[in-house]
């Protein structure tokens, strides 16, 4: 009875210790993944910021705004505007039923201006300055530049023919209150006043001739 009970006692601490084993090996073999995924994912304690920079590193700073150019100032060519001068028209003699006259073009613009050739000139009436049949037609050849320094004078005979002498339902006569006229290569114009009688209808001629700008 002593021998089996020895026996059982060596084959039960035999079996403890395989147990014993066992738990140890399988402890050991589920602690290795957690060693793992630790390294893998680090904790939200400290996180990565390697791969996704700060807004203040990604984002470059705004340039600054270029300064804006100045707009360019208009260009002075040196020809006389609208403006610069005073307008008139002088006395003139008659041939053939077309009467000429001088328009006189006067510097008012404190400095020097050119002028060089033909003027344009047409009859106006009416409250809002509309024209009176075709503009003057250009007699003769294109003068030179004509300089005036402030003060100074330039002119140019304007002819006016008699419209009576034409066809009344032809002619269609008209009085007018003036005449607009725009310097050579000017855009704006002036007006003279001067009653007077144009026609509205298209007419065999010229009811108005005009020659090149000349000093005096």
């Amino acid at each position: 009875m002593t021998m089996v009970r020895s026996k059982m006692l060596s084959i039960g601490g035999l079996v403890a210790g395989t147990a014993g084993l066992l738990l140890l090996s399988a402890c050991g073999s589920e602690t290795a993944p957690v060693a793992q995924s630790s390294s893998a994912a680090p904790s939200s304690s400290a996180p990565d910021t390697s791969a996704a920079p700060s807004a203040s590193s990604s984002s470059p700073a705004p340039a600054s705004q270029p300064a804006q150019a100045p707009a360019p100032a208009p260009k002075n060519d040196g020809l006389c505007k609208a403006g610069d001068v005073k307008l008139s028209v002088g006395g003139g003699d008659a041939a053939a039923g077309t009467v000429y006259r001088k328009l006189v073009i006067t510097n008012t613009s404190g400095h020097q201006c050119t002028i060089q050739g033909f003027p344009g000139v047409s009859y106006v009436t009416g409250a809002d300055g509309h024209q009176v049949g075709e503009a003057a037609f250009r007699a003769g050849d294109k003068g030179g530049p004509v300089q005036l320094n402030n003060g100074e004078s330039a002119s140019t005979d304007i002819g006016f023919v008699n419209v009576r002498n034409y066809d009344e339902a032809v002619c269609k006569p008209t009085e007018t209150r003036g005449l607009r006229v725009y310097l050579p290569q000017e855009t704006a114009s002036n007006f003279v006043a001067m009653q007077g009688l144009g026609c509205s209808g298209k007419i065999p001629g010229n009811q108005l001739t005009v020659k090149t700008v000349q000093k005096g």
